[in-house]
């Protein structure tokens, strides 16, 4: 395929199209059901509760340091899933491709996104691919829905964060964001930090077997902030964090300081905040430091009674500062 790109043929629905299919998607997902290229997957459900989600991914550029389009497309819809503690099982994948992609691009994404597919154990299963004229599309777009299942007594909700909790974060924030701005063009920084996007069920279990988890949230757009935000407004509680007990790495702190960006609005495509009762806090926080993926974690704040949906941050200086929404977002195409 080198040297190939793709033309709006690709995209027509006759032969170029069955070519493109039959010789680089179908072959990268080795996966029956999706080869069979029937109008839709028919799936085996354990169970009687299910998870659905989608979502669709835009990133700019499409490769950046940790990741790639197709490794976030995977991880960020498993996420999602887990967020609700549901096990991830199936995936549908919607190409949009410009005109004159390379075919090497190609591959390369649909790799990186059956690589995560299978470490997180998802099968995707069903997908379409839509060809746009040059200029109309910037070399690639995603879309993912998951589906999963939810056992019984694991279902988490943003809404559940009680009087008395525990706030975890799973690691450091803000690499994601920084990550793909540090390459983006007309930026050029040089910022020694990968993306942390991973697909984060498998933290989510463990944490689920050491004691019981309230809230979930992964901080994507509008960062910490933002889903904490959320989690007070749904729950109808007031949070309280402790700035300086916020895991931001000092070169994320540097890079933010240049841009005049706020660490805890980064996006992140691989952490989770949750809500945990004091009493199983120890427990959930000790199985999250023995996971790959949660070995930063740390107690940031607790869950009060307040005013409904008020963040506020503690600061060194003794200080109260309220924490808002995100109102813009200065660098879009992040995740």
């Amino acid at each position: 395929m080198t040297g190939k790109v793709v033309t709006m043929a690709h995209g027509g629905g006759g032969s170029r199209m069955l070519e493109l299919l039959e010789e680089v998607v179908f072959p990268a997902f080795g996966e029956p059901i999706l080869a069979a290229a029937e109008d839709a997957a028919a799936v085996s459900l354990p169970g009687d509760r299910v998870a659905f989600t989608t979502d669709s991914f835009v990133v700019k550029p499409v490769f950046f340091p940790g990741g790639d389009i197709g490794k976030l497309a995977v991880c960020g819809t498993v996420n999602d899933l887990a967020m609700r503690g549901a096990r991830p099982l199936y995936l549908t994948m919607g190409l949009i491709l410009e005109e004159g992609l390379e075919f090497a691009v190609l591959e390369r994404v649909l790799a990186s996104a059956v690589f995560w597919s299978r470490k997180a154990g998802v099968r995707v299963v069903a997908g379409d691919t839509k060809v746009v004229e040059k200029g109309a599309a910037d070399a690639m777009y995603i879309n993912t829905s998951g589906l999963g299942v939810i056992q019984a007594g694991r279902e988490v909700s943003i809404r559940g964060a009680e009087q008395g909790d525990v706030l975890l974060v799973s690691g450091f924030l803000g690499d994601h964001e920084a990550a793909v701005l540090s390459v983006r063009e007309g930026l050029d920084f040089q910022v020694d930090v990968d993306s942390d996007c991973a697909p984060l069920h498998g933290l989510v279990e463990v944490m689920q077997g050491a004691g019981a988890v309230h809230a979930l949230r992964d901080p994507t757009r509008g960062g910490l902030a933002a889903s904490l935000k959320e989690m007070a407004t749904s729950s109808g509680m007031t949070i309280e964090l402790v700035e300086e007990d916020i895991p931001v790495r000092e070169a994320v702190k540097a890079f933010c300081e240049v841009l005049g960006l706020d660490p805890l609005l980064l996006a992140n495509e691989g952490r989770l905040v949750a809500a945990v009762p004091p009493h199983d806090a120890g427990e959930v926080l000790a199985a999250m430091h023995d996971h790959p993926l949660g070995r930063d974690a740390a107690v940031i704040g607790r869950v009060i009674d307040g005013r409904k949906g008020e963040v506020s941050l503690l600061t060194p200086l003794g200080s109260h500062r309220l924490l808002r929404m995100p109102s813009g977002e200065l660098f879009p195409r992040i995740c």
